[in-house]
């Protein structure tokens, strides 16, 4: 054989060589890296979701926990069914301070919620504007929720001063043990 054929058969056997590890070797490699690359990315995306969804309930433990100090607040504001009686003390105690005067005070039927008791209390105080105001700023302060509805004020034209019809709920615990 001549030498040109032989560098032609040789070269073709190169190249053949090269397209069988092609073939056969890098071609099934690179498929089983791309699978594994997607595989891998795959589980990166899931650890992440997992990480995530741990400090989201990280946090919700954090929101319970400040949810339960916030009842807890709140629990401590309504007094027990059988407190009510210290809290229409404090009232009255307000009331006289102010030097308002009690024209009605009467006890509506209570309302039970969940949870709670709301007694509404239908009240006509009559004395100066700025005795009102007061009493309702130290009434705003007591430790115990209470509210106000249906609020009116007139003027008194016997006195000078004003007559203030309004319902005053205090909210307390029904708790039976």
């Amino acid at each position: 054989m001549n030498s040109g054929i032989r560098k032609i058969v040789f070269f073709l056997a190169l190249i053949g060589m090269v397209y069988l590890g092609w073939a056969y070797m890098i071609k099934p490699a690179n498929a089983e890296l791309v699978v594994r690359r997607a595989q891998l990315q795959k589980d990166t995306d899931k650890l992440t979701e997992i990480e995530r969804e741990k400090a989201n309930a990280e946090s919700l433990d954090e929101q319970i926990k400040q949810m339960e100090e916030a009842i807890h607040f709140f629990e401590n504001k309504f007094p027990h069914k059988s407190q009510i009686h210290q809290v229409l003390s404090q009232v009255t105690e307000i009331i006289s301070k102010y030097g308002l005067k009690p024209k009605t005070n009467i006890a509506l039927k209570p309302e039970q919620s969940n949870g709670y008791i709301e007694l509404p209390i239908k009240m006509q105080l009559e004395g100066s504007f700025n005795s009102f105001y007061g009493f309702l700023l130290e009434l705003e302060k007591l430790d115990r929720i209470t509210k106000i509805r249906e609020l009116e004020i007139k003027n008194d034209d016997k006195t000078g001063g004003i007559v203030a019809n309004f319902t005053m709920s205090i909210f307390f615990q029904d708790i039976k043990k």
